[in-house]
C-alpha cells in the first residue's frame, strides 16, 4: 500500500476510467476525513476532462429515519446495521456486471436526514463509476462482498483532531446542540471510526486530501 498525492492519484483514476470495461474505484475513510469531498472534486475533474463517471454514494444505503425510529438505532445513526448493506452490494454488482444497463441509486440528503430513492443516474457509457463510503472495506458480511467488486479502493485519511472538530461542525449544523453534537463524534460515532480504521490495511493507496 501506498500514499497518493493529488497529482498520482488523478493519474491512477484516468487510468481506471480509460482501461476499456467499466471500473469502480472505492473511496474510504472515518466520518468527516473528507471522503466525500475528495470523491466530489475527483469526480467533477474526471467529467470536466472528458472521462465518463458517475458518483454512488453509500450514503444513500441508509436506513429510512422512521426505520431506525421504530426498531430503536436511531440513536446509532451511522453504524454498519444502519444501513441496507446487501442493497448496497446487489447495486454494485449490477453496475459492475451490467454495464449496457441505466442503473439509478438512491441519494442521501442530509438536509432531510433520509433517502431519496433513483436520484443518481449510472448511464451505460459511464467507464469510472466512484462510490465512498465507511465501510467499504469492512471484513464481515454483508460488506465484505463489496472488495471483490472493487478494481481500487483508497483510504482518506486526515489528523484526528481536524476530523473531530468537522464532525461537531457537522452535527451542529444539521440542528443539534453544543453538548449533543459532542456527545456523538466521541461517542457512537468515534465507536464507527475505530472500526473503520481498522480496515485501512486493506486499501490500495492511502490519500491525505
Amino acid at each position: 500500500m501506498q500514499t497518493l498525492d493529488s497529482a498520482a492519484a488523478y493519474e491512477r483514476a484516468v487510468a481506471l476510467a480509460t482501461r476499456g470495461r467499466r471500473q469502480i474505484l472505492g473511496i474510504t475513510g472515518a466520518p468527516a476525513s473528507g471522503k466525500s469531498t475528495y470523491a466530489e472534486q475527483l469526480a467533477a475533474k474526471l467529467a470536466a476532462d472528458g472521462h465518463k463517471v458517475a458518483l454512488v454514494p453509500m450514503d444513500g444505503y441508509h436506513l429510512a429515519q422512521s426505520v431506525l425510529d421504530e426498531i430503536g438505532l436511531a440513536d446509532v445513526k451511522g453504524a454498519p446495521q444502519t444501513f441496507d448493506g446487501f442493497g448496497f452490494v446487489a447495486l454494485l454488482r449490477r453496475v459492475k456486471e451490467s454495464p449496457d444497463e441505466q442503473i439509478w441509486a438512491p441519494r442521501f440528503d442530509r438536509s432531510i436526514e433520509d433517502s431519496i430513492a433513483a436520484s443518481i443516474g449510472v448511464a451505460p457509457e459511464v467507464t469510472l463509476v466512484l462510490t465512498e463510503g465507511n465501510y467499504l472495506l469492512l471484513d464481515e458480511a454483508p460488506w465484505s462482498a463489496l472488495r471483490a467488486l472493487l478494481d481500487q479502493c483508497w483510504y482518506v485519511e486526515v489528523p484526528e483532531e481536524l476530523r473531530h472538530q468537522r464532525l461537531e461542525a457537522r452535527h451542529r449544523l444539521f440542528g443539534r446542540s453544543p453538548e449533543e453534537a459532542h456527545a456523538r463524534t466521541y461517542g457512537s460515532d468515534e465507536r464507527n471510526a475505530h472500526l473503520i480504521a481498522a480496515t485501512a490495511s486493506a486499501a490500495d493507496a492511502i490519500i491525505h486530501p
